[in-house]
């Protein structure tokens, strides 16, 4: 049994952005209604409309950064309908997710309230497929202009005096699907005309998105990057995590160890994907100037049973939560590169932080890792070296343990450690270089007895975190027993 890992404290690799833990909230099924937002006459708690509960779940988390409207829904939003009065706002067919009637009562004012409310940074998506120049310009006019203009005038008589602080702007989202099926060289001159006019208003400066390649389309990287990196900040990059295929979709749930290797294996692949879409853009922009966002990202299952298919409402396992675990020791490991990442989606859709029925709220096995990686954000990421066992299933191999490693600007030092082997635990020897001694050190573990393991409302704390200290001292190496399918934060303080 082989597992070595060495961390090299004395060895800074970068900074691991807070914002690559970043999350997305869609008009999408119950995520923004009934999740986030039920009106300020709702019987459950809220603060000008938006749930209590979820929010002070969320705020655990130290969300950076917030993702809306969307997604699909944001290349058909019209802005102007989701502000003023909400009794005179338009109402819409949410044509993508499920044909149900959008009243647009959670709009602009609203979306602000929340972020402020989180203490997350808005990062607001605008309407290239459907919308015009002008109404982004607008946009972007009504939300960070303090002058005297038609649309910041607009925005006082809405109730809101000062101007909001907007930083990441998102020019148009997947404009070679949903977003207006257009070629690269189509989108990349249409990304090109629209910033022009997405402007910075006083000394608020935006950071523009174009919106990038779906999956592996690196032709679509390569035109927008020769053609348009010198007007953009960032460059989104979307790639969801789906056993079997997007027409033939498996079961959140009920899976058998061929899914739970194919997840895993899925999983590992966004490190592919990155390695490779950076290559391209360090051809164009070597100094590392542009952005690589992958503002969407995450399990995409069957739905739950008798829910709306159109709704994207599914469970979330165990298994979701080393998916989880595995991307954030890719984005680490490419920190260099990787500015932002939001999950697909907050609250009750795909592989949510929360899940809500009623007045009822549960925390999801993926909340429970990006509570325990929040350690990680705006850490210094440290130079690791792994030598893993194989996890084999059905004659293919696997790196069995995954693991990174951070420190705080205190000295503090985090190593998460992820085993995916669900019938086998891992012996990892563990050497932490360049410090005078090991100190105090904690650790806490997520996992369970079974990898379909999930939280219901009547059994909310089936898979939660638990104190680990499966650990022995030897000189400067820790052997740590890693339970099977597991993920596992120590930290170090010297």
């Amino acid at each position: 049994m082989h597992n070595n890992i060495i961390v090299n404290t004395d060895i800074v690799e970068g900074k691991i952005s807070k914002h690559i833990y970043g999350q997305f909230a869609e008009h999408l099924g119950r995520c923004i209604y009934e999740g986030l937002w039920v009106g300020e006459d709702s019987p459950i708690p809220n603060t000008k409309g938006i749930r209590n509960d979820v929010v002070a779940a969320l705020k655990k988390l130290q969300i950076p950064v917030l993702r809306w409207p969307g997604g699909c829904f944001a290349d058909e939003y019209h802005w102007k309908d989701g502000v003023g009065p909400k009794e005179s706002r338009k109402r819409m067919v949410n044509t993508h997710w499920g044909g149900v009637v959008e009243n647009n009562h959670f709009g602009t004012h609203e979306f602000f309230d929340l972020c402020e409310l989180l203490g997350a940074e808005p990062y607001i998506c605008g309407n290239l497929g459907s919308g015009t120049v002008q109404e982004m310009s607008e946009w972007v006019e009504y939300m960070t202009f303090d002058g005297e203009s038609p649309m910041a005038n607009w925005r006082r008589e809405n109730g809101r005096e000062k101007p909001w602080k907007l930083k990441y702007f998102g020019v148009g989202n997947e404009n070679w699907g949903c977003g207006g099926n257009m070629r690269a060289e189509y989108y990349t001159d249409e990304y090109r005309r629209y910033q022009t006019y997405v402007r910075n208003y006083g000394d608020n400066k935006l950071y523009k998105i174009a919106g990038g390649p779906n999956v592996d389309d690196y032709h679509w990287m390569e035109v927008l990057m020769r053609e348009a990196a010198h007007l953009m900040d960032g460059v989104s990059l979307h790639n969801y995590t789906v056993p079997g295929s997007f027409a033939q979709k498996k079961s959140a749930t009920a899976f058998d160890e061929s899914d739970w290797f194919e997840t895993m294996e899925k999983s590992l692949y966004m490190d592919t994907l990155i390695t490779r879409h950076t290559a391209i853009m360090d051809q164009y922009d070597p100094e590392k100037r542009v952005g690589l966002i992958v503002d969407e990202w995450g399990t995409w299952f069957l739905v739950e049973p008798g829910t709306n298919p159109g709704f994207l409402y599914q469970q979330n396992t165990l298994r979701d939560a080393l998916v989880a675990a595995l991307h954030f020791h890719i984005f680490h490991k490419h920190c260099d590169r990787v500015h932002m990442a939001n999950i697909a989606q907050m609250v009750n859709v795909l592989q949510a932080m929360v899940l809500t029925e009623g007045s009822q709220m549960l925390l999801t096995p993926t909340y429970h890792v990006f509570e325990m990686f929040k350690v990680h954000q705006d850490a210094e990421a440290l130079a690791v070296s792994i030598e893993s066992d194989s996890y084999q299933f059905g004659g293919k191999r696997l790196p069995k343990v995954s693991a990174s490693a951070s420190k705080q600007a205190g000295g503090r030092v985090h190593v998460s450690l992820c085993n995916i082997d669900p019938g086998d635990g891992a012996s990892v020897d563990l050497v932490i270089r360049g410090l005078a001694g090991l100190g105090t050190m904690t650790g806490r573990v997520l996992t369970a007895s079974e990898m379909q393991a999930h939280n219901t409302f009547e059994q909310p704390d089936n898979v939660s975190p638990a104190e680990f200290d499966a650990w022995e001292i030897d000189g400067d190496r820790l052997r740590v027993q890693l339970p099977a399918m597991s993920v596992v934060v120590l930290e170090l303080q010297p």
